[in-house]
């Protein structure tokens, strides 16, 4: 549990996502800055942010541990999140406290390996959080040298689609098996399910669309009330 400890984010705390993408309401550095400052405001132990801009305007913002990652998307390539060496080191560079990363075993669009990037980014004194969708990359991560372990991509890679989320028991398996921090992320919608993740061994639980996505949060109210009628039957 080192790990958690130098990064400054205490552990059993809650980060927030804080992030929003291009085409949503909230997208933009300020409205982003202002969510992570109502997050702390609530007791949140760290951010969870993406690009540099907010990266800076966060720690300014906030003074929280930030994790920090970029989402790019390249043609014919299906890992987005911080997907080369270069994009980790611009996010450490922005003052992210720990660089996430895609963890699992695809194609990087730079055409490094996932053991090259994590060799390459300890080699700059980065701390690296690995963001796996299995047992066996979380594994893989760990061995190469990440310092955390996260769930967050569990059900959003082919082999793992349809996973019913959040998937604790991956959480579980990985946190009784490694010895670097594991970190639950990835549908957890329910502050029960994020106290559960930690009595399973989480170090600490990252929620983002559950706190910070409203057009999110509104349309589950509004799926629920659909076809809702009165007690009695009137129309």
């Amino acid at each position: 549990m080192e790990a958690g400890k130098k990064a400054g984010i205490p552990l059993h705390g809650l980060v927030v996502s804080c992030q929003a993408l291009e085409h949503e309401p909230l997208h933009g550095t300020q409205h982003m800055a202002a969510m992570a400052r109502a997050a702390k405001e609530a007791g949140a132990a760290g951010i969870r942010a993406g690009g540099t801009a907010d990266i800076k305007a966060i720690k300014a913002e906030t003074g929280l541990p930030v994790i920090g990652l970029v989402k790019k998307q390249t043609e014919g390539c299906e890992v987005y999140i911080t997907p080369t060496l270069e994009a980790a080191l611009e996010i450490h560079a922005a003052g992210a406290d720990i660089v996430a990363i895609d963890g699992t075993g695809r194609p990087r669009p730079d055409g490094r390996s996932l053991q090259e990037t994590v060799a390459g980014l300890k080699q700059a004194g980065v701390a690296v959080m690995a963001d796996i969708a299995t047992f066996e990359e979380g594994v893989q991560a760990a061995a190469w040298g990440a310092d955390y372990i996260s769930t967050t991509l569990s059900g959003y890679t082919r082999e793992t689609a349809g996973t019913e989320l959040p998937n604790l028991a991956l959480l579980e398996r990985l946190a009784a098996t490694l010895q670097v921090p594991v970190v639950a992320e990835g549908g957890i919608c329910q502050p029960e399910q994020a106290a559960e993740a930690l009595c399973l061994g989480a170090a600490f639980v990252v929620v983002g669309s559950a706190i910070t996505r409203p057009q999110w949060i509104a349309g589950r109210y509004v799926e629920a009330m659909r076809g809702a009628s009165p007690a009695g039957g009137g129309s």
